[in-house]
């Protein structure tokens, strides 16, 4: 998010921002937040050749929503065989995410940091004859350099929290601007078009059609490791705590001893949002008296394993198939919650804290559909110990995944959209 600055004043910055962007380069790899080896990707330099033919470039802030964007890309280039993809995001981790799993013809690419002559650079090599921005993030160098070329914009999946509603009310002049370079969004709940709406986004350029991660396919899994850890779990019981934050391990760690009362060979398996958490968290669990398996040391699952900390990258959907009963994180500490569509595909209940207000949305109508429950630190262990009753969690499961086959037409519509734009753009 750019700070809550005029437009011109901080396109002219943007202009001359070139050693402020290579100060932020650097701290940035010294936290180990940049790929060195594709640097020059955020300085706008190219590390292929352009496709030939009509190109769609898609940005994705990070992991979720880039994943997110997969089926549709795949299903568009089946319908349009002549049309190639270019995706960027800004993490090393949704980089590795993608690695294996991008569709044909489809290129990924870092973003450019927001600095006019490194945008320009970018644009001069892509050419694209679409931009899709997928989430909400605006950013005001890459959306002018885009405008002011005739590219169309479209927003897609667009989501906006409160917080960012409030930086943006700072500088609403700017965002009335920015927004209306999109030539139409697609947003996942009333409350972001609510939020759009007031700062300028015209209404006959809005729609609310539900978010892309209900039309996303399952995540992927190595079934052949899939079936080795179940032979290693020996029908024991088992529970995901995934994508925690700080503090809920720990939460989670607690739980886990009350609900071991009921179900005395349980497992937990701890799949941190950050991995290079893990060491932290590992050594914090092993002081704590708890037996420790770790997944990035080669550690085994063995029968006196109590927790298995989960910390590689890729492998949520191998997780979320092992365990019938999943904790989704960032929702017993203020985070906001993570996308609970990706367990309600692979069939695992849903629990999830009072924090949810990233997917306020999509938790009430699971809740509403009884396919999630709501805990708090205190009830979590209780809640563990009677959703893992199979029949409980068989239930909830199935409802969960009710509701999420439900919204697979948002990514019907998203697709009608741009293929209706890139016609206009021919």
């Amino acid at each position: 998010m750019p700070p809550p600055v005029l437009l011109g004043p901080y396109l002219a910055w943007s202009e001359r921002a070139q050693r402020f962007a290579e100060r932020t380069l650097r701290r940035r790899m010294a936290d180990g937040k940049e790929d060195p080896a594709r640097l020059d990707e955020r300085r706008g330099k190219p590390a292929v050749a352009r496709p030939e033919g009509p190109l769609m470039w898609l940005h994705a802030a990070s992991v979720g929503e880039s994943v997110s964007l997969l089926e549709m890309i795949r299903r568009m280039g089946e319908e349009r065989p002549e049309l190639s993809f270019l995706m960027t995001t800004g993490t090393v981790t949704s980089s590795q995410v993608l690695a294996d799993r991008l569709p044909d013809r489809t290129v990924h690419q870092y973003v450019p940091l927001d600095v006019r002559p490194w945008i320009r650079r970018f644009l001069d090599h892509w050419s694209p004859d679409l931009t899709v921005l997928a989430e909400g993030e605006l950013w005001p160098a890459l959306m002018h350099e885009t405008s002011r070329r005739g590219i169309p914009i479209a927003m897609i999946n667009a989501r906006m929290t409160e917080r960012a509603h409030r930086n943006w009310r700072v500088a609403r002049g700017t965002a009335r601007v920015l927004l209306g370079q999109i030539a139409h969004v697609q947003a996942q709940d009333k409350a972001t078009a609510n939020r759009l709406l007031s700062l300028g986004l015209p209404a006959d350029r809005l729609e609310v059609t539900g978010t892309l991660k209900e039309g996303s396919a399952a995540l992927p899994h190595d079934e052949a490791e899939r079936l080795r850890l179940a032979q290693a779990l020996a029908g024991r019981p088992c529970w995901l705590a995934a994508s925690t934050h700080e503090g809920e391990e720990e939460m989670a760690a607690r739980a886990y001893a009350e609900a071991l009362r009921s179900w005395h060979k349980l497992l937990l398996f701890i799949a941190p949002r950050h991995p290079g958490r893990a060491a932290g968290i590992v050594a914090g669990l092993r002081a704590g008296g708890w037996r420790v398996a770790q997944r990035s040391a080669d550690e085994e699952i063995g029968p006196d394993t109590q927790i298995y900390v989960a910390d590689t990258v890729g492998e949520m959907g191998l997780w979320y198939r092992l365990c019938s009963v999943s904790l989704m994180g960032g929702s017993l500490v203020p985070i906001g919650g993570h996308n609970p569509f990706e367990p309600a595909a692979l069939g695992s209940a849903i629990l999830h804290g009072p924090h949810v207000g990233n997917f306020g949305d999509i938790y009430g109508r699971l809740t509403q559909a009884k396919a999630a429950r709501a805990v708090t630190p205190e009830t979590l262990g209780a809640a563990v110990a009677q959703t893992l009753e199979p029949d409980e969690a068989a239930r909830m499961a199935h409802a969960a995944w009710q509701v999420c086959s439900e919204g697979a037409d948002v990514t019907e519509k998203a697709m009608d959209l741009l293929f209706a734009m890139l016609d206009r753009v021919d």
